[in-house]
């Protein structure tokens, strides 16, 4: 590009630039006019947008090319919304409902704003990670047979403020990407050394920096302007630069509040008096000392353009632009900048500055130099752009018929962990398409979470092959893995926050890379709730996956209760995004898990289930809750409703008859206790029942969508738990029991008003067999009868009688 044409492409970014600092500020202003209903906050963050306006304003008018992804900042999702606004794929009305009902949202979001987000943001640092994760994604589909191999790699790139570095999940993200070979990947830190609270801490650069060297990434310091490097050339300039790089934080942001007079007293008493320094800064009015003195790396299009377009490979890279929090506004550096807001006359100071009119201050090209004709020129050609709507889909993948079967016969025994590695390794054997996309992951328990059949015949990732020495030295070893490009397992190490970051940016495949992958990520039940930032962040985004978190409840007894699960049913209940089911037995595994594989690739409306009330033609994710339990599998009687039951949330083992007195009802391996409590109770009470639940999430999700549309005049609807339960009686009486919180199963009493006990687990566990720890809180089968016996006046009982002792 000669001199001409840049000056002019340089002229037309800055008159943008403009433009898109004043549409954020405004669209925040205006969010926050006018009485508060609620007497709350609208908020917004005019000054952490301001300082990313000339970071944006180059990647996505000229940098960016439409296969690249972008994790934009939080707090600058006005900027954001800006840009898109001034692209045509964001309204006006949205931007004037900003944080409102229906307006743009507060935060970038792929599922909640209609313009083109690639990747959800809020909460801070899992935006900034995930981009790491899909660039991994993006290798591992480029190596398969399948793949698109036409589409060009596109760049994983976070916009990171520099406060969202103390986010430890951001160094764990770092070390997985070392292990992986990262690349393809920028971080952009807009290092404004302010946070929330205040001015960030001396010498943070020299903390970060050898952090990402050290991890194999290219550290690129965009610190200083053009205006500040020519002025360096100058005589005087070597001494003002060293003035600037031994300034402190907290000064350097008081003086770019406090303007050019300030600048120029404090220069002029430090380093003035020099001669050719005080020449230097003579040459310069206030204005001019101002711009100057604000002309860092981070606000420089010149600089930001060479710097971003200069990077001609694909190792990652770390950019590290010195920016001024509130850059272009009158808050410029003012300690309480981050969520203040301009006042009457500072909005009144910035319009003027920005030469738009009253009443236009929405119009995309008012106030600008570039004639309105130039600038949709422009706009119409730029490249990030050039394909529209940058969301792909992908084919459906079918689960051919019999892959999926119950591994287990009747009167075996089996554990629900056990089989669910059975499943994936009869799956491995296949030649199938649905085979060839499942992609596993998990952080360093593969083995132990049944994995390692899978791998032994699909293999691990690596972009080049790894020689696995022990084959090589002939160690005999079960676990035959090797790293090869067409391997389908991601082992992780030891990082939560990773295994949900990379189901993520997996389960959103179909739409970033336009190919369809069915991952599953295997981990500690316990330890769900490591993760469960990234877990709802993945959710958030509507990314499609399958987790398993085995050993659940009390099944890891020996352990001790930091190793026991007691809150993770209600996780699954409570998540958005995901159901969960917790299968006692092998065939209802088999039924869930062939359910669930098309259940992930959904992406309907949601309409409701006549017959269940549940939005299953949504999908989302799916999170089993399986164990090492080995339980006798049971011989059932003909059911045609049975695989349905159990995808719905529950069925009869035992249906009650119609003068029934009690219904047991459990979820996961508490099974044994509550079949066994059911026999001992059989001589004392009238057709007592046995209600399997497979899914209490499934369950509730039903009956409260039912509710609701019976309120709205649906009188019909009904679900799956209220065909199950408006039979009994009302004097029947309900025990519910499983191995984790009892407030699982105990709103069962609410659907027909059944008197109702809960039994579960509240409490850290002690360590011992599961059968200690059963007696311990009262969930073993000698607990759930004597309750059962005593809900209702009769004979006395004794358990050693009932059990013939």
């Amino acid at each position: 590009m000669n001199n001409s044409n840049n000056e002019d492409m340089l002229n037309i970014l800055r008159d943008l630039e403009r433009k898109i600092l004043w549409l954020s500020c405004w669209t925040i202003d205006q969010a926050n006019r006018g009485d508060k209903v609620d007497g709350v906050k609208v908020g917004g963050h005019q000054a952490s947008s301001a300082s990313m306006v000339s970071i944006m304003t180059a990647l996505y008018f000229d940098v960016l090319r439409p296969e690249d992804r972008v994790a934009v900042k939080p707090h600058a999702s006005p900027v954001f919304h800006a840009i898109q606004y001034l692209m045509g794929n964001q309204t006006r009305e949205k931007l004037q409902n900003f944080r409102g009902y229906g307006g743009a949202q507060s935060y970038p979001s792929r599922t909640k704003d209609v313009d083109d987000v690639d990747f959800s943001t809020g909460s801070v640092g899992l935006g900034v990670a995930i981009t790491a994760f899909s660039s991994l994604i993006q290798d591992y589909i480029k190596a398969k047979s399948w793949s698109l191999k036409e589409m060009p790699d596109g760049r994983m790139i976070a916009l990171v403020g520099d406060a969202e570095l103390d986010e430890g999940n951001v160094y764990e993200c770092l070390q997985e990407g070392w292990k992986h070979n990262l690349r393809n990947t920028w971080w952009i830190i807009d290092y404004n050394r302010q946070s929330l609270d205040g001015v960030v801490r001396e010498g943070l650069y020299d903390r970060i920096q050898p952090v990402f060297k050290a991890f194999g990434w290219d550290v690129v310091t965009l610190k200083y302007g053009a205006l500040q490097r020519a002025a360096f050339e100058e005589l005087g300039g070597e001494i003002l630069k060293h003035w600037i790089d031994s300034c402190p934080n907290q000064l350097y942001s008081a003086l770019c509040y406090q303007g050019g007079a300030a600048w120029r007293k404090r220069l002029m008493d430090e380093i003035g008096d020099q001669g050719n320094v005080t020449a230097l800064l003579d040459r310069r009015s206030d204005e001019e000392l101002s711009e100057l003195m604000g002309n860092l790396g981070g606000h420089c299009l010149e600089t930001l353009r060479t710097t971003f377009n200069g990077i001609d490979h694909d190792r990652p890279v770390a950019f590290i632009a010195y920016t001024v929090k509130g850059w272009g506004t009158p808050l410029a550096g003012h300690k309480d900048n981050h969520a203040g807001l301009m006042n009457d006359a500072q909005i009144t100071e910035l319009r003027s500055q920005m030469n738009v009119r009253s009443g236009h201050e929405w119009e995309l090209f008012e106030g600008l130099n570039t004639s309105e004709a130039k600038l949709k020129m422009f706009l119409g050609n730029v490249p990030f752009f050039a394909k529209g709507r940058r969301r792909y889909s992908a084919a459906h993948i079918d689960v051919p018929t019999g892959v999926i079967e119950n591994p287990t016969a009747q009167g075996a025994t089996n554990s629900t962990q056990a089989a669910f590695g059975k499943i994936l390794d009869d799956i491995s054997k296949t030649k199938t398409d649905f085979a060839s996309r499942i992609v596993t992951t998990s952080p360093d328990v593969t083995v132990s979470t049944n994995l390692g059949p899978w791998v032994n015949r699909r293999h691990l990732f690596a972009r080049d092959e790894l020689t696995d020495t022990f084959r090589e030295e002939r160690i005999p070893s079960t676990q035959k893995w090797q790293f090869k490009p067409e391997g389908q397992h991601m082992e992780l190490g030891i990082a939560e926050m990773n295994l949900f970051l990379m189901l993520g940016a997996a389960g959103l495949s179909h739409s970033l890379f336009g190919e369809r992958l069915l991952p599953i990520g295997t981990l500690y039940d316990p330890f769900v709730s490591r993760g469960l930032d990234a877990l709802n962040y993945a959710c958030y985004q509507e990314a499609r996956f399958m987790v398993v978190g085995t050993p659940s409840g009390v099944s890891l007894a020996p352990e001790g209760g930091a190793h026991q699960s007691i809150a993770s049913p209600l996780i699954g209940m409570s998540q958005d995004g995901l159901v969960s089911f917790e299968p006692a037995f092998t065939d209802e595994l088999a039924i869930i898990m062939e359910w669930a594989f098309d259940y992930m690739q959904r992406e309907g409306k949601g309409t409701r289930d006549e017959r269940t009330c549940l939005h299953d033609e949504a999908g989302g994710s799916v999170y089993l809750r399986l164990s090492t339990r080995q339980l006798e599998q049971p011989a059932r009687k003909a059911n045609p409703r049975f695989a349905q039951d159990v995808i719905h949330g529950a069925t009869w083992l035992k249906e009650p008859g119609p003068n029934a007195e009690i219904v047991i009802a459990y979820q996961g391996t508490v099974a044994t206790e509550a079949i066994k409590a059911a026999g001992i109770l059989g001589g004392l009470r009238r057709d007592i029942g046995v209600l399997a639940v497979t899914s209490a999430d499934r369950l509730n999700a039903g009956w409260q969508s039912a509710l609701r549309a019976r309120s709205k005049g649906i009188q019909q609807a009904t679900s799956h738990i209220e065909r199950l339960l408006n039979p009994l009686p009302n004097h029947c009486q309900i025990i519910t029991v499983i191995d984790g919180h009892p407030a699982t199963l105990s709103w069962l009493g609410g659907v027909g008003g059944h008197k109702t006990i809960s039994l579960g687990v509240e409490n850290f566990g002690q360590t011992g067999t599961v059968a200690d720890l059963y007696r311990h809180y009262g969930i073993d089968a000698r607990s759930i009868a004597e309750i059962g016996a005593n809900l209702t006046i009769g004979r006395s009982f004794s358990y050693s009688k009932a059990v013939g002792f």
